[in-house]
């Protein structure tokens, strides 16, 4: 599903990836850990093509991403990638419902088609009774669920979560995994997890470790 090869990128003078070589099958639940400043968060945002690679090659469902210009990119990652931030990053005037239908809107499909998967999805992460609610009406577990629910709506090929449990207690953070491996039985889709985490990264698939910028192990 993602094959990335010797990327690097650098922020001025420092050197923040330096070569980095990563491969994930279609359907795996993959963590990548490491110390502050390691360069997890970065390696996320170029996989998921947020951000740019100064070199290397990164190709998503047999795509190379470099080969994309800004609109082919903005909407292969409307349909193909969804994210899972640590901050929720919910639009406060807006219910639960609304929220998750918003990326199916800006990919144009009906408004039916996508509040009933929305509907869906919500009742999956046992939020039916909160459709209507706005994010300071919920709980911290379930906006992230929301953003879970936001992230799926387009059917990604692959969900890139940045430290989704980070704001989370431990019994809701125990939730959150097994809610990542329940949805991957469910739609078979691809997870990249960065967690500073260890025990619960030890419970995925594959674990990458990440250390001043390269991929060990």
């Amino acid at each position: 599903m993602i094959v990335a090869e010797n990327i690097r990128k650098s922020f001025g003078d420092v050197e923040v990836l330096k070569g980095v070589n990563i491969s994930v099958n279609k359907g795996e639940i993959v963590s990548v850990v490491g110390a502050s400043g390691a360069g997890k968060t970065t390696l996320l945002q170029i996989l998921g093509t947020l951000l740019r690679a100064d070199s290397g090659k990164i190709i998503i469902d047999t795509i190379e991403t470099a080969a994309l210009n800004e609109k082919q990119l903005s909407k292969f990652r409307n349909k193909k990638i969804g994210f899972v931030f640590q901050f929720h990053h919910l639009l406060p005037e807006f219910t639960a419902l609304e929220n998750v239908c918003i990326p199916g809107f800006i990919a144009r499909r009906s408004r039916k088609e996508v509040e009933t998967y929305a509907k869906e999805l919500l009742e999956i992460l046992n939020l039916s009774h909160r459709l209507t609610h706005k994010p300071d009406q919920l709980s911290g577990g379930e906006k992230q669920r929301v953003a879970i629910a936001r992230a799926l709506i387009n059917n990604p090929s692959v969900v890139f979560a940045d430290e989704p449990s980070g704001n989370l207690d431990s019994q809701n953070t125990r939730e959150l995994y097994e809610l990542f491996f329940m949805l991957r039985e469910k739609f078979n889709q691809t997870f990249i997890i960065v967690t500073h985490n260890d025990e619960l990264a030890r419970n995925t698939d594959r674990l990458f470790y990440i250390k001043d910028g390269i991929i060990e192990g």
